[in-house]
């Protein structure tokens, strides 16, 4: 998952929190995948929502279990990829222990962003949220196997697919582009019956 690295001082909020006793968020069925986190009271812009926790893994091993879990989902069609890159050595599974943050969806017009402190993944409020809003961010998944991850978001400015921003007119040309050659073979499928 894409994330921004961050180093600055921040006031901790976590699921539990610190500052006060208020959970910031909880888990509850979700419209857009069966299970998503919602804010339990309003969120302001900027604020560290809630630590993803899980087990430390190698490289080797992160990619061992993401085709594992891929593989698992292209046949059941559950979402079961919970891993989050640390840096260039690790990376965090969290599947593994509670963390309720794996429960976030992804949206194309996320609420919130992962950001990576020190080798901590917070999710942190990229504006403000209402109580009850479902907590989204943008998974940031390559383009490279889009039509793996098909999205249902909603969001005005989604294409579909769950495809980083940054990539996602790229998606939508190259969808175009199959929509008009599926449009000439249909065509060309119907002249040729005609013909017969």
């Amino acid at each position: 998952m894409l994330m921004k690295k961050a180093f600055k001082p921040r006031i901790i909020r976590p699921y539990f929190g610190i500052m006060s006793s208020k959970r910031l968020c909880k888990v509850a069925p979700s419209p857009i995948h069966k299970r998503g986190l919602f804010a339990t009271t309003d969120i302001e812009s900027g604020t560290d929502i809630i630590q993803y926790v899980g087990e430390k893994i190698s490289k080797e091993e992160s990619t061992r279990r993401a085709l594992e879990w891929e593989e698992k989902a292209r046949k059941t069609g559950s979402g079961l990829v919970y891993i989050f890159e640390l840096d260039d050595e690790w990376d965090l599974d969290g599947r593994k222990g509670q963390n309720p943050a794996r429960y976030m969806n992804h949206s194309c017009d996320g609420n919130c962003e992962a950001i990576n402190y020190d080798g901590e993944i917070w999710i942190v409020a990229r504006k403000d949220i209402k109580e009850g809003e479902e907590l989204v961010y943008d998974y940031g998944y390559d383009m490279e196997h889009f039509l793996d991850h098909p999205c249902g978001c909603g969001a005005d400015n989604c294409i579909g697919y769950i495809v980083r921003e940054d990539q996602r007119k790229k998606v939508k040309k190259l969808l175009r582009g199959r929509k008009k050659k599926s449009k000439k073979d249909k065509s060309k499928d119907s002249k040729k019956g005609k013909k017969s």
